[in-house]
């Protein structure tokens, strides 16, 4: 599938979707038929001064684009507050279809320099922020799966990636990456029976000059390794039905070189110059995991009433 019908009538919440990765990943979704729920505490890093503009520009930029999109300023971290993201998606769009995590700030800290409240933050950021919103949404699940059966539902979380060659990866930023692969696994090994693939993306990105979540129709003029909107293609296809059969896995990205990770270690990798495109990403997953050492808890085939589902 291509262009908008690739998610045509799905509802997908992204978190910290006002800047950076969220945003880009919050467009290229709408672009491809998804109703975005676009969530971002806004203001300062770390959640000072919230604002509802950031949240607020980025799905009138949806809408200007021929997309539906809400804002929605929710803090994620908060228990109360990401079931009350997960209830307006539902009043907005009639259904939650997917969650993409990308919100969370990471401090860069050791051992030896670390104070209580950076532990507290390193928790809210990483580890209640992904799996609060996760717990609301898979009770919904849950609920609609015991009524009509298992359905196409998507979880996407966010992994640090792995530090620079040549640099050493501190106490926070290993945790971090341990703490949401851990996460991710759990949700995977428990939720796959409901319809809920869960999976993971690690991506090196940052910002660029090209407008945030836009690719170009084709080559590789001006391509940037590091362009945030190529974690997106990703995301977009992870969030898909084509993507079904894929769940409980880790992918670390950069530019054309797609790998599968177990833990601290990459275990098969796809290396291309140029981007990764598109209609390449299905073939390309599936033989990552053709060729990773086989998963002892790993579901390895969904239900299949899941399989069979067209929604």
């Amino acid at each position: 599938m291509e262009g908008r019908a690739l998610l045509e009538g799905r509802v997908v919440i992204v978190t910290g979707a006002g800047g950076g990765l969220g945003r880009s990943h919050a467009l290229a979704l709408a672009r491809r038929g998804a109703q975005v729920v676009v969530n971002d505490l806004g203001g300062e890093e770390e959640g000072r001064q919230a604002s509802e503009e950031p949240a607020r520009a980025v799905a009138e930029a949806i809408w200007a684009a021929g997309g539906e999109a809400v804002a929605d300023s929710e803090d994620v971290g908060d228990w109360e507050g990401a079931g009350r993201l997960v209830a307006r998606a539902l009043s907005c769009f009639g259904r939650l279809d997917g969650l993409v995590n990308s919100a969370g700030t990471l401090r860069q800290k050791g051992i030896l320099s670390l104070e209580p409240a950076d532990i507290d933050d390193l928790l809210r950021a990483q580890l209640t922020g992904q799996a609060a919103l996760a717990v609301h949404a898979a009770r919904h699940w849950h609920r609609s799966a015991e009524k009509e059966g298992p359905r196409d539902w998507r979880i996407v979380n966010t992994i640090p990636p792995l530090a620079p060659s040549g640099r050493v990866a501190l106490t926070t930023h290993l945790v971090a990456r341990k703490t949401i692969a851990a996460l991710t696994l759990a949700e995977s090994e428990e939720l796959y029976r409901y319809g809920v693939t869960v999976n993971a993306i690690a991506p090196a990105a940052r910002r660029s000059a090209r407008p945030p979540g836009e690719v170009p129709a084709g080559g590789d003029d001006g391509f940037d390794p590091l362009e945030v909107a190529n974690a997106s293609l990703l995301v977009a296809w992870l969030c898909s039905a084509g993507s079904r059969k894929v769940t409980g896995r880790l992918f670390e990205l950069e530019g054309g070189r797609l790998g599968l990770l177990s833990g601290w270690h990459r275990v098969a990798a796809f290396e291309k110059e140029g981007r990764l495109l598109e209609e390449e990403l299905g073939a390309v997953i599936d033989a990552l995991i053709d060729k990773a050492p086989a998963r002892e808890h790993l579901p390895a085939v969904l239900s299949e009433a899941l399989l069979e589902a067209d929604s």
